[in-house]
C-alpha cells in the first residue's frame, strides 16, 4: 500500500462532501499539474491519503481510500488528464495543520513542506504514521 496526500480547497469541495459521496466516492478531478498528475497514476486501489484543507485552514482532517485507479478526467476530454476515485474512511480526531507538520523534525522532508502548493503528493510510510499519531487515529 502506498500514502498520499489530497489537498482541496474547502469551499469548493471540502471534508463533508467527501463524506456525503459515501461508499461510491468521488473522481479527484481537476487536476491540471502533470507532477500530480502522474502521481494519480501511480496510484493502486486500497492506496490510503490524508484529506487535506487548503486556504485558511491548512490542515489534514481526513483518510481517504483510492476505490478506482487512474482514468480519464471525466471533466475534460484532453486526454493528458487523468484522476483516480477516492472515498473517505474517517475524520481524524484532531486536525493537524500545516504549521503542526513544519513544527514537527520528523517530517522535515516530507513533501507538504517542501512543496506545498502540489495537489496531490505522496507520502511516506513514516510520515504516515507520524501524521496519524499526531491526528490521534491508528495508521491502519
Amino acid at each position: 500500500m502506498a500514502y498520499w496526500l489530497f489537498k482541496s480547497e474547502p469551499d469548493t469541495w471540502g471534508w463533508h462532501d467527501q463524506v456525503s459521496k459515501g461508499d461510491a466516492g468521488e473522481e479527484w478531478d481537476g487536476v491540471r499539474n502533470y507532477q500530480a498528475r502522474n502521481h494519480m497514476r501511480a496510484m493502486k486501489a486500497g492506496d490510503r491519503g490524508f484529506f487535506y484543507h487548503s486556504q485558511k485552514e491548512k490542515a489534514v482532517v481526513g483518510v481517504v481510500e483510492v476505490i478506482e485507479e487512474s482514468r480519464q478526467d471525466s471533466t475534460t476530454d484532453d486526454p493528458r488528464w487523468d484522476c483516480v476515485v477516492i472515498k473517505a474512511i474517517k475524520p481524524v480526531k484532531t486536525p493537524v495543520t500545516l504549521e503542526m507538520v513544519k513544527n514537527e523534525p520528523r517530517l522535515s522532508e516530507m513533501v507538504l513542506v517542501k512543496s506545498s502548493r502540489l495537489s496531490v503528493q505522496p507520502v511516506r510510510v513514516d510520515e504516515w504514521a507520524v501524521i496519524c499519531e499526531m491526528a490521534g487515529i491508528t495508521p491502519d
